[in-house]
């Protein structure tokens, strides 16, 4: 489905200066070689890809992938939702140095297709392989499998289940990582520290606003093990914010501060992101053997601020392979829960302290989560590095449940259903 004329000559262009860099990288990459041998094993360019069109059965909601989408979808067809397409360069210098970068093209905060640097890192290995260190821009992995969320063709469904990633407004990190691998039992134990800064933008209601992620410290560990057909993370990281939410949070804390009252004064400082930590918390396993495949995770978040609600969600996640087909269904939930916060201020009866009073109310419905979904599809590996995916997915929430949607309307009842089609490939 092409997007609107508007920005499809926009995507063009976009996609094309995205070739361009990808060229660029090859030859630097290329001048960079000491020698003359330029062989696969040296220099690698591939890419990814996913063409996608999706529709909801509703205009009372609009249904965005993940928070750094500035607008969802409704009744009609679109394509911005899924579409993306990525390109990278692998250079490696020896055999213990490698360099890599990745550059994708995908709708996001800034309501286009323009591209960005989603990987730059080198990474160097010390001995076999068992320590690996790396230094650059690398893709953020508070979840199992979040920083391959990119690459449709990488997992089983359309799109990673909303309910679980939809939240995160964040994909990689500037900063440095290092992970050592040991044998134990008969597996592998894998543990992972990273530390960094955001460098990111998130859309704040319905896209007229921007909060700035950048210069964000985040910092985390996972420690991963491996054995036969399971897999099992658990994964602790945290990030403190440098910047304040936009309007229309920064108008209600000017109103509440000009009111003089020491509670909405002090309410006022509360709803500040400044210099505050919000904490997440995973597990997940994968068990896959054969035809058969079933993910399962679990999260919780905490923050320290009180303008967002601590939240918990999971998923699972369950496919069987028949030939080229593998049919899957899945069921994720998230759920928030409300902050006590009061402003002290009376009620003036439609006055402006009224007024206050409903802003407040509004601005913590809008961080407010409590919905399940179930899912069901089918992928179709119809040739190599390609599949063609169908899905459906049965949302069911609460009318209040509004923080994975980028807007809504007085009338939504909290159900939504999405009718999806993408074909993902890699090459």
């Amino acid at each position: 489905m092409p997007l609107k004329t508007s920005r499809s000559g926009k995507k063009r262009r976009y996609l094309a200066h995205l070739a361009s860099l990808a060229l660029a990288l090859a030859s630097n990459a290329c001048l960079a070689e000491t020698d003359t041998d330029l062989s696969p094993k040296r220099f690698q360019l591939g890419g990814f890809g996913t063409l996608g069109a999706a529709r909801t059965s509703t205009n009372e909601a609009r249904f965005s992938r993940d928070q750094t989408q500035p607008t969802g979808i409704g009744k009609n067809l679109d394509g911005k939702l899924d579409s993306l397409i990525g390109i990278q360069a692998n250079f490696r210098a020896t055999n213990s140095l490698e360099f890599v970068t990745q550059a994708i093209s995908r709708y996001g905060p800034h309501g286009d297709f323009r591209p960005e640097i989603s990987w730059a890192f080198g990474k160097y290995s010390f001995g076999p392989d068992n320590l690996v260190l790396r230094a650059g821009r690398m893709g953020l992995e508070l979840y199992m499998q979040a920083d391959s969320r990119h690459v449709g063709y990488s997992y089983l469904t359309v799109r990673p289940p909303v309910d679980f990633f939809g939240g995160l407004a964040f994909h990689y990190i500037d900063g440095i990582d290092l992970v050592g691998t040991l044998p134990l039992a008969d597996g592998v134990l894998k543990i992972k520290g990273f530390g960094g800064q955001a460098d990111e933008l998130a859309p704040i209601e319905q896209g007229s606003a921007i909060l700035s992620l950048r210069g964000n410290p985040i910092y985390g560990i996972y420690a991963d093990y491996q054995q036969e057909h399971w897999q099992w993370r658990a994964t602790y990281a945290q990030m403190s914010f440098k910047h304040d939410l936009p309007a229309p949070v920064a108008t209600l804390q000017n109103l509440l501060n000009q009111t003089t009252v020491p509670s909405a004064i002090a309410l006022a400082k509360s709803l500040s992101l400044t210099d505050t930590t919000s904490r997440f918390y995973s597990l997940g396993a994968v068990y896959d053997r054969g035809p058969l495949l079933v993910q399962a995770m679990l999260s919780q978040i905490d923050h320290e601020n009180q303008i967002y609600q601590n939240t918990q969600a999971g998923y699972l996640i369950t496919g069987y392979r028949i030939g080229q087909f593998t049919p899957f269904a899945a069921y994720s939930w998230s759920k928030s829960k409300t902050k006590q916060l009061s402003s002290g201020l009376p009620d003036d009866n439609g006055g402006p302290l009224s007024q206050l009073n409903a802003s407040l109310l509004g601005a913590q419905t809008r961080v407010h989560t409590d919905q399940h979904t179930y899912t069901l599809g089918s992928r179709w590996d119809f040739r190599q590095n390609m599949a063609l995916k169908a899905q459906v997915d049965f949302i069911r929430g609460k009318p209040e449940s509004v923080f994975l949607y980028s807007s809504t309307t007085p009338n939504f009842n909290g159900k939504v259903n999405v009718f999806s089609l993408t074909l993902d490939f890699v090459f």
